[in-house]
């Protein structure tokens, strides 16, 4: 297939793009290689898919109408990927204009895109994020997300109700992936993996908000690739048991469907910071603060629907995937 994928020198979106064209798809990328992190980070995934013939690199805001309407007008694409979006939890506080913008009027823009050119699939990224004040575990996508605690989370839920309605007016088949705490090879530098070996790394203590207590479902990225690119290849249809009087929030009488994307097994962030030491050789000196705001204990991640339907497994123990992104890091950072 021809292949949209946004977010392209992103971490997920990057990893997925290379699956993609291992499997022989050809792939046009676009991101606006925006300064949220280290853009040097970005143009270095990007050179892991260059290499491709069948991969093209477009850089350009998904929040850009004009430029959105003319990527769609011109490629034929028949299924689109779409990771892009500014990330980051507690950015958001200090910037909901730039949420706003990525995360609401770009979706828009990808929506319209798909529903004017008849794209046989969008998969789009959302979030654990979603479940907000949801305690309720593990997650499940059976479950109610209507109290979101970030407004990242808020337009992840939005994007959620936005792609709903597309596929109910007009039939475009769209599948939803929440994803759990990604982490592996060529992540992003905001995110804590990256952010404790660093700090290990310089000999400086890690700030361990919540006394370090909090548990997820940290997912390895090569689990997480492999997901995406099953999904893409497995269009979402309606769900004839769907019950409006009782409605499912995972499936509906519209083709649109939910996924999890995590690890089963939700581990003590201790625990995985132990695994940091022990694969770097070097004992992390720890400072245990309050809860932050924003912040929710704990994450688990109920995956029996995308086992069940898609056929794949994430269960990459930290024990194997903390080693190979520290292996990474290492050369990567030259440390």
């Amino acid at each position: 297939m021809k292949i949209l994928v946004t977010g392209s020198a992103g971490f997920i979106g990057n990893a997925v793009a290379l699956s993609l064209l291992t499997l022989g798809h050809d792939v046009v990328g676009v991101d606006a290689l925006s300064d949220y992190y280290d853009v040097a980070l970005k143009r270095a995934r990007l050179e892991r898919v260059s290499s491709f013939d069948r991969f093209r690199q477009l850089e350009l805001d998904i929040a850009d109408r004009a430029s959105m309407e003319t990527l769609f007008a011109s490629e034929g694409f028949e299924a689109v990927v779409h990771m892009a979006a500014q990330a980051g939890v507690r950015y958001a506080a200090d910037n909901p204009h730039a949420y706003a913008s990525t995360n609401l009027v770009g979706f828009l823009n990808v929506l319209e895109g798909c529903r004017h050119h008849r794209i046989g699939h969008l998969v789009f990224a959302s979030s654990s994020s979603v479940y907000g004040a949801n305690a309720a575990m593990p997650f499940s996508e059976h479950s109610g997300t209507e109290h979101p605690i970030t407004f990242y989370g808020a337009t992840k839920k939005s994007n959620e109700m936005m792609a709903h309605s597309y596929a109910h007016l007009f039939g475009l088949p769209c599948t939803g992936l929440r994803f759990f705490t990604v982490y592996g090879p060529w992540g992003r530098p905001d995110m804590a993996p990256m952010l404790f070996a660093r700090a290990i790394s310089n000999d400086e203590a890690l700030k361990l908000f919540n006394g370090g207590q909090h548990k997820r479902s940290f997912t390895y990225i090569d689990d997480v690739a492999e997901a995406v690119v099953r999904v893409v290849e497995t269009p979402a249809m309606p769900d004839p048991q769907w019950d409006a009087s009782a409605p499912d929030p995972a499936s509906s009488s519209a083709p649109y469907r939910l996924f999890n994307v995590g690890n089963g097994d939700s581990i003590p962030l201790l625990r995985f910071v132990d695994a940091l030491e022990s694969s770097m050789g070097r004992v992390a000196r720890r400072e245990l603060l309050p809860i932050q705001p924003g912040d929710v204990p704990d994450t688990a991640a109920a995956c029996a629907d995308l086992e069940a339907e898609i056929g794949v497994s994430l269960r990459t123990p930290i024990e194997v995937g903390v080693p190979r992104f520290i292996e990474w890091y290492r050369e990567y950072y030259s440390v």
